[in-house]
């Protein structure tokens, strides 16, 4: 199963190196096995909550949010970006961040009313933002929404490249067009949105890349053979193009996020139809076993600040970087 809309996985695919079984939420063979024995286990965590919407006052969320604050400077002021994958998650949150700093924010995915809702939230905090429906794996849709973005706002000057899907299986159990749908869209998605973006940045003098890959390009484990092939593509391929046009003032690095708490994670683990309560059980229930250092997922806001700063004018000697955000979970590789 996949995500269909073209939005960040990242490394965010909940997965351990074990199958495991939590009462009808475990299908896609995610969970370490005894990470929780089962549906009751997770309410018990979420301080009885049931699996019912509504039967019980919600739990305390067992871990405390972290809130990451929007930068006082304006780095991205009058700068024109473009975020791909931006209706949830990770490029929701930077595409929310970029306009915040003073960007004109150009973003695409595939599901019209998420977008509208960004466009609407950036709009309304006094943003400026664009959102433009677009399939990374289409090509005169990638083409179309690059140099519509550039031509309403005079340019283009800033690039994250995130959109992404993960299906998860063991490889001989892919079919051909389950395999080509995660490359196509992870790895094919991510040329395309470089091709048509270079020309661009070129013509501007210069400019910036940062291309979302994932931890699983590092460090990866059963299920994942798609993903994984594609994110670790997406490395080398940041690598050569970053070579190819340091000449002309643009820099290219490589984003790669641990286990990040979204919607398509959320997805993957089978329980985006589950209460809040017991997804917030679970989620850190799963994390105090699978991420032993800090013991939770990351927030896209923690990740979007990270890709901000690597998109910004602050590390201009920086390219064909592969700069690691995982709590940890790549030093015991």
């Amino acid at each position: 199963m996949t995500d269909d809309t073209n939005e960040p996985t990242t490394g965010q695919d909940l997965a351990t190196d074990q199958e495991g079984s939590t009462s009808g939420h475990s299908r896609r063979r995610i969970l370490t096995t005894g990470a929780i024995a089962g549906a009751a286990a997770l309410a018990g965590a979420a301080g009885g909550a049931t699996a019912t919407r509504g039967d019980a006052a919600p739990a305390a969320d067992p871990t405390p949010p972290v809130v990451v604050r929007p930068a006082q400077r304006q780095r991205f002021q009058n700068k024109v970006v473009i975020v791909t994958g931006a209706t949830s998650g990770i490029g929701r949150s930077a595409a929310i961040m970029f306009a915040a700093e003073g960007g004109k924010v150009g973003f695409c995915g595939r599901r019209e009313n998420l977008g509208r809702q960004v466009e609407a939230q950036i709009r309304a905090g006094g943003g400026e933002a664009t959102y433009l429906r677009a399939d990374v794996r289409v090509e005169g849709d990638v083409r179309h929404f690059v140099d519509a973005v550039a031509a309403k706002y005079g340019g283009l000057d800033v690039c994250f490249n995130n959109a992404g899907i993960t299906i998860q299986k063991p490889l001989h159990e892919y079919t051909a067009a389950e395999w080509d749908d995660v490359v196509d869209t992870d790895l094919r998605g991510n040329f395309l949105a470089l091709k048509y973006q270079i020309p661009h940045l070129i013509r501007r003098g210069g400019g910036t890349v940062v291309v979302t890959s994932s931890s699983n390009a590092i460090s990866t484990s059963p299920n994942r053979a798609a993903y994984t092939a594609a994110k670790r593509g997406l490395v080398g391929m940041v690598q050569s193009a970053a070579h190819d046009y340091a000449a002309d003032g643009i820099r290219i690095n490589t984003l790669i996020p641990g286990t990040t708490n979204t919607e398509l994670v959320r997805r993957v683990a089978g329980m985006l139809d589950a209460p809040d309560t017991t997804w917030n059980a679970f989620a850190a229930e799963w994390a105090s076993t699978n991420l032993p250092d800090l013991k939770r997922m990351a927030t896209p806001d923690e990740i979007a600040t990270f890709a901000l700063a690597l998109a910004s004018d602050d590390f201009p000697y920086m390219t064909a970087a592969q700069m690691v955000i995982d709590g940890g979970k790549t030093a015991y590789a």
